[in-house]
């Protein structure tokens, strides 16, 4: 047993969890798993940003545990939505994104740790342990990569699509990939249809695509890629 377990084993008190998942069945094994745990109680759930964040709003919680891809304004816009509350949960990302696009992208938004939805269920309850008391937690990959980039061994310039593009233009292209619409994309994230062309052909020009055949096959590859095959 290590420390934390330790200090949890001798705690009555059970932290409050708030859970953001758009997929139900997720979120309801999230829910349950959290619930069993002795020290640990969910206090709340959320399909969407927008319910997430007037929820958390009215009751706070120590830890919200948030997916990436949810319906309408991602969780990245969430996480930066949240570091407004005062003070603001401590936030653990458990996400079908691979880590290595999407991790440091979603620290520097606001999270406190990330973790792959294909992890063990005791990763994730020992991540949200780790929150509870203050202490980050990331993969070992992770890890070394944050590690790298920190000291400079990696070449300045992110070659990948996900360095390339910001927040934003990752979403769009992500949607995209999924095969959503412009007009969907615009009321999903609530802009007009000229913001979310405005931001296409930048990606476009970013990523050196030709034309919007060309991004929507690029976006397609990246999404299968990506994104694990959901329950």
């Amino acid at each position: 047993m290590n420390d934390s377990d330790q200090t949890f084993a001798t705690s009555t008190e059970r932290r409050r969890v708030f859970v953001v998942d758009d997929h139900p069945l997720v979120r309801e094994s999230l829910i349950a798993l959290i619930d069993r745990q002795p020290d640990l109680r969910v206090c709340g759930q959320a399909a969407d940003s927008a319910s997430a964040f007037s929820a958390l709003l009215r009751e706070p919680a120590e830890v919200a545990v948030i997916d990436l891809a949810l319906r309408g304004e991602s969780g990245l816009e969430l996480i930066k939505k949240l570091q407004t509350l005062a003070p603001p949960p401590r936030i653990l990302v458990v996400s079908m994104h691979d880590e290595s696009s999407y991790g440091e992208r979603a620290l520097r938004a606001g999270a406190m740790g990330y973790v792959m939805k294909h992890e063990t269920t005791d990763k994730v309850i020992g991540a949200i342990r780790a929150l509870v008391l203050g202490r980050p937690y990331v993969s070992d990959a992770l890890a070394a990569e944050l590690t790298k980039n920190y000291v400079g061994a990696r070449a300045k310039t992110d070659l990948s699509i996900a360095g390339r593009l910001s927040d934003r233009e990752l979403e769009i292209f992500r949607l995209i990939g999924r095969g959503c619409e412009t007009r969907r994309i615009a009321e999903d994230l609530r802009v007009s249809m000229k913001t979310v062309q405005a931001h296409c052909a930048s990606i476009k020009e970013k990523l050196g695509l030709a034309n919007a055949t060309e991004l929507i096959r690029e976006a397609v590859r990246w999404v299968e890629s990506q994104e694990m095959p959901r329950i």
